[in-house]
């Protein structure tokens, strides 16, 4: 009688999950039938993939139903084809061992620096028009984890120690906010809308979902915040075969930034900005603190040109930092890495100024896309190659036991943003030249490395803030160095107007600029 009662409140307290045993293939996909199973091992045994099932018979059935519903949607014979001309590329025909390098003809390029003040004055309203015209929309890269950083969110809500404690999401959303409001005003619209759209891995979509709507957007529209996911591809050996994360799980990577492309067609994001008449599209890195959201003067100059992709440069520090550089590459626009130049390349200077270097558009990851570009990325996404990235990647070995390599066993495959420029006409090409201390300050380190980690991110706000408060006519004090520097609100000032309230003020730093009374 005793041991019934006990039976029964168990099965009342796990059904109530207050106790009892937790049934752990809860949630999980239920197993194949047999011949669904038979055809995807046939598959995977034609491609020489077959490994992927060896333990499949040592899987409980939610884990067995996992493997599969993970395995389905893979092609292991396509998975074949890229990793094999990944790790042995065939020579192309008279394909030379370096690369043709030039400088991009004038007529495809810009300079924000050396522009006048009228040509850039049209093109900002010519890109505020358009946003008030709800043309304009933005894609951020956020797939990416704050890993080194030494934090497991998503490195958009990373906090870079501002005094307002704002996160690179909740900058950037204010921008975007900033930017509707001045266009709306400029305009006599009331609402403005550019759609944020928020590309994520696997790892980083939910926590950035959950943060989103945990801090409200940010006082966006939700409607307007779009997240979508990039793909991924399944890690492989050095050999080519797939690697087994676990017993019943295969090991994924991101498909790189380059993947960018298959998602915005393969999630709907394109026909989202069909239905919404988005004719303009601006596409950049989350970890970019300065990243100027849709930025008009950008949107007009590219419009203008009626190019299908323009890119952002900045100016390389000097001939040793090593960054890619937009160029002429073997006749197409492209980019260069610093590995495939030699000395004499990257230290050539101008023949009109021996201070420039000639070879100095440092790739920043921050483009143009016009519409009907995107429309393409059927025709032409297949033709894109997939990189080699050797990596130290856990799995398991033969045997089931796990592995946690000392030294590269894997290989992750990837495809990178500006794999597609050469595929594009010259006059469809533009490049806009940009002042780093304005626009690029990139968080990729974890504290204290000294350079692109949370202390200059913070640190070039801030000098950026007190910039735009001496422009606006204010005086800018400070009793020590390190706290001389001032954060101004995008939610107040995009690129430094609205401020002339501050005019002959005497402001003292540290100090945040949040509103107008202030």
């Amino acid at each position: 009688m005793a041991a019934a009662i006990k039976e029964g409140m168990n099965s009342m307290l796990s059904a109530l999950h207050l106790g009892g045993k937790k049934d752990p293939d809860e949630g999980l996909p239920p197993p194949p039938s047999e011949p669904e199973l038979k055809e995807l091992r046939e598959k995977y045994d034609k491609a020489e993939q077959g490994h992927v099932f060896k333990f499949y018979d040592e899987l409980t059935p939610g884990q067995q139903g996992s493997l599969y519903a993970q395995l389905l949607p893979i092609d292991p014979a396509h998975v074949n084809e890229i990793a094999e001309t990944a790790l042995h590329p065939p020579k192309q025909e008279g394909e030379q061992e370096k690369p043709t390098v030039e400088q991009l003809p004038d007529e495809a390029t810009t300079s924000t620096i050396d522009s006048e003040e009228a040509v850039l004055k049209k093109w900002y309203d010519a890109g505020l028009e358009l946003i008030s015209g709800d043309k304009v929309a933005v894609v951020l890269m956020a797939g990416g984890q704050g890993t080194r950083l030494g934090s497991s969110a998503p490195k958009g809500c990373y906090d870079i120690g501002l005094p307002s404690h704002k996160s690179l999401f909740q900058l950037q959303a204010e921008r975007i906010l900033r930017l509707q409001h001045l266009a709306g005003k400029h305009y006599e619209k009331e609402d403005v809308v550019i759609p944020w759209y928020i590309m994520t891995s696997g790892p980083t979509r939910k926590p950035t979902e959950d943060y989103l709507e945990e801090k409200r957007y940010f006082g966006l529209n939700r409607n307007n915040v779009v997240v979508f996911e990039q793909g991924a591809l399944p890690c492989i050996s050095m050999e080519g075969k797939i690697l087994l994360e676990s017993k019943g799980r295969v090991s994924v990577a991101p498909d790189g930034n380059g993947g960018i492309y298959q998602a915005l067609f393969s999630s709907g994001i394109v026909t989202d900005m069909q239905r919404r008449g988005v004719k303009h599209i601006h596409a950049y890195g989350v970890d970019n603190c300065l990243v100027r959201v849709a930025d008009p003067t950008f949107i007009g100059f590219a419009a203008e040109k009626e190019v299908d992709i323009a890119t952002k440069v900045v100016r390389k520090r000097n001939a040793k930092e090593s960054v890619g550089l937009i160029v002429l590459k073997n006749g197409k626009p492209d980019v260069v890495e610093y590995s495939e130049i030699d000395k004499e390349t990257a230290e050539a200077t101008e023949a009109k100024d021996h201070k420039l270097l000639k070879f100095r558009a440092a790739n920043i990851v921050n483009h143009y896309y016009s519409s009907r570009f995107l429309e393409s990325v059927p025709d032409w996404a297949h033709k894109l190659p997939h990189h080699v990235a050797k990596k130290k990647i856990p799995c398991i070995d033969d045997e089931g036991r796990e592995v946690k390599p000392e030294k590269p066993n894997g290989v992750k495959l990837e495809q990178f943003i500006f794999d597609c420029f050469p595929l594009l006409p010259l006059e469809k090409f533009a490049c806009m030249e940009v002042k780093r201390e304005d626009e690029f300050s990139p968080l990729k380190n974890a504290a204290g490395t000294g350079e692109d980690d949370p202390d200059t991110s913070r640190t070039d706000i801030l000098a950026q803030g007190k910039r735009f408060l001496q422009a606006a006519g204010a005086t800018v004090t400070s009793e020590e160095q390190d706290e001389a520097g001032v954060e101004v609100s995008p939610l107040i000032s995009y690129a430094g107007e609205g401020l002339e309230f501050l005019s002959q003020r005497t402001i003292k730093a540290p100090a945040v600029i949040e509103k107008e009374e202030e």
